[in-house]
């Protein structure tokens, strides 16, 4: 560790502990071979730092002092002590702190002021949506295999940014070794075994292409099975939502497959979504997003009515033709 005290923080314990690992890691190899380990939860008695402090270690090596800090609010105990540790770090020791999110408020406490003067601050924020399936192809790839894009979009979709089930599903497909060493759509689709929950992907696709049949008997089955209706109607609105928009972009002019690279539709759903843009258009995109919120508004018990009903009406409603066409 070539800072003597380092905190890290942030909104993503996955990373944020990845991190802590990568750090520790560092430390041992830096000759750190004694490690103290300190979790300042309610009651914690902040003298233990202090008494580490003046205290020599007891094989005269290094030590790494391990300060976990999972509310991020040391109280007034801790923060005196954590500054008298800032302003006299003992000799051959290294503070590392781990603390899960801080505030904008809690940023400008002395506690934290005093570190980020005198030592490193590393946060890890939350990986947004739209960059997940650049983040899965790079974990991928540090792990020895390829991810294609649109494997990882459907792995992002499926996980819905819980990071760590997604790293758990990417180390499930290095587990299973594809022979090519390339994972695609189909290896991501095989390795999910949440088959009710995935089947909700495999309904969109049906009212996409039209299908009313295959939409009907895949909302049943999604229903025996015991289905989230809020994850059915989340990914409806999503999907109703993309329509919309890309009909007031086509609608204005812009090119379809620059349109559906930044809206993030992937490959093998483009003839899908080509099919919807055909049979519906702005309008009917428009007013189908409107019966969506009101079915939202049910769901939460806003409003009084039927979920699976009106989960029904919407699929039948996408798989309709005799909308107003938007431009070919």
């Amino acid at each position: 560790m070539h800072n003597r005290i380092t905190l890290i923080f942030g909104d993503e314990p996955l990373l944020v502990e990845e991190t802590a690992d990568e750090l520790r890691a560092g430390a041992l190899s830096e000759g750190f071979e004694e490690r103290l380990v300190m979790t300042a939860e309610p009651g914690f008695d902040w003298g233990r730092l202090d008494e580490a402090a003046r205290s020599m270690s007891l094989f005269s090596v290094r030590r790494l002092i391990d300060l976990r800090m999972p509310t991020g609010k040391p109280g007034e105990q801790g923060t005196r002590a954590l500054s008298r540790f800032c302003e006299r770090p003992p000799p051959d020791t290294a503070l590392l702190i781990v603390s899960g999110r801080l505030d904008a408020r809690t940023r400008k406490i002395k506690w934290y002021k005093t570190i980020e003067k005198t030592g490193h601050v590393i946060e890890k924020k939350r990986v947004p949506a739209s960059k997940l399936p650049a983040w899965i192809v790079a974990r991928a790839r540090t792990r020895g295999f390829t991810v294609e894009h649109d494997a990882a979009v459907l792995l992002s979709h499926y996980t819905e940014g819980n990071l760590l089930a997604t790293a758990q599903e990417i180390d499930k497909l290095k587990l299973l070794g594809p022979e090519r060493g390339t994972v695609r759509f189909d290896d991501v689709a095989g390795s999910i075994t949440d088959n009710a929950r995935f089947s909700v992907f495999t309904l969109v696709d049906y009212c996409l292409a039209g299908d009313a049949v295959k939409a009907m008997r895949s909302l049943t089955g999604l229903k025996r099975e015991g289905a989230e209706p809020a994850i059915i109607v989340w990914a409806l609105a999503n999907q109703v939502r993309t329509l919309y928009r890309l009909c007031q972009a086509i609608e204005a002019g812009q090119p379809r497959a620059q349109l559906f690279k930044s809206f993030r539709v992937w490959s093998r759903q483009v003839p899908l979504v080509n099919k919807a843009l055909g049979r519906c258009g702005g309008e009917g995109w428009a007013s189908m997003l409107q019966d969506v919120a009101a079915l939202d508004r049910v769901l939460k018990g806003r409003e009084t009515g039927s979920v699976w009903s009106g989960i029904e009406r919407i699929c039948l409603a996408m798989c309709q033709s005799g909308c107003v066409r938007v431009p070919a």
